[in-house]
């Protein structure tokens, strides 16, 4: 059940081996965005193929298979849950009216436009007939619209997670900090606290751990104590379950008070994230082929991905 050693999610993993580690913080950054940003309003094809490049990235990123071998299976398995939950889900459905006027009056076609035997207009994609799903499962009907919804739904799910992990995985969270500062140096003419929001997102990496390390020792004990569910009945579930989600809030408030007492009693100083420096070498041909693939990367998206 440890699952901070089996599940390494959003922590930073150290280690020399993986060429991921070279690249320049500021030039993964840009990447995660682009993951992040691109399947906006984007199409299938666009979707697959980001989830198809984060696998091959992760096959040859150099980072041990160890990190991956228990996490990535749980991440597609929920990403192809999801898309099954919506795949199922009625969407675009209309319901029928009946026409005020005739069907041949209202209908503008040339004279040369191609029929169906049915006498209606010949389309690329035959789904069924007019009012009829395309697809019958059981009590279960799949039209185009909920096929695209789950394949939207599940693609950006895994893209989501896995290039957010990816980059928490390879990148420390103080060369986070340092690039999230650097990003934002310009706004500080404005009066925007840049130093207090990199102080902010470096408290928030650290805080990750101990929310997963506190639901670990959470389920541990529950485990250790050997509930069964059937034998509480659904109230008493559902009582074993809120007094689990109150303790656990209990104890990350504790956490949290205790680690502001600490703050205030060295002084309560901030440190500014750019007089720390990265502390990962970076190498000029990963930095120079990541950056010439980033430009490429934006501008296949609007030949290709448009929806």
């Amino acid at each position: 059940m440890d699952w901070l050693r089996q599940l390494p999610m959003g922590q930073y993993v150290d280690g020399d081996r993986g060429w991921i580690r070279r690249v320049d913080v500021r030039l993964k950054l840009g990447w995660t965005l682009a993951f992040l940003i691109t399947p906006i309003l984007a199409n299938g094809a666009w979707r697959v193929g980001l989830v198809g490049l984060l696998l091959l990235l992760t096959a040859f990123c150099g980072l041990p298979w160890l990190l991956w071998r228990r996490l990535l299976p749980w991440l597609l398995a929920a990403s192809c849950g999801v898309g099954a939950i919506f795949l199922v889900i009625p969407a675009g459905a209309t319901v029928p009216q009946t026409p005020q006027r005739p069907t041949d009056e209202v209908r503008l076609l040339p004279a040369d436009a191609p029929r169906s035997a049915a006498g209606e207009p010949w389309q690329l994609w035959q789904w069924g007939p007019v009012g009829q799903p395309p697809l019958q499962l059981g009590p279960l009907a799949v039209n185009r619209a909920s096929l695209d919804l789950a394949l939207r739904s599940g693609t950006l799910l895994f893209t989501l997670v896995h290039s957010a992990n990816l980059l928490l995985i390879s990148t420390p969270a103080e060369d986070l900090a340092w690039a999230f500062a650097w990003i934002l140096r310009p706004l500080r003419r404005l009066g925007i606290p840049t130093t207090e929001l990199g102080f902010m997102l470096l408290l928030s990496l650290r805080f990750l751990p101990l929310v997963q390390e506190e639901l670990q020792n959470l389920l541990r004990a529950l485990a250790t104590r050997s509930f069964q569910l059937r034998q509480l009945g659904l109230k008493g579930g559902m009582a074993l379950l809120l007094g689990l989600g109150e303790r656990l809030l209990a104890n990350l408030l504790l956490r949290s008070e205790q680690g502001a007492e600490a703050l205030m009693a060295r002084g309560g100083q901030l440190l500014p994230p750019l007089t720390l420096r990265p502390r990962t070498p970076t190498a000029g041909l990963p930095n120079g082929c990541a950056l010439v693939l980033l430009v490429l990367f934006v501008a296949l998206r609007w030949q290709v991905g448009r929806s």
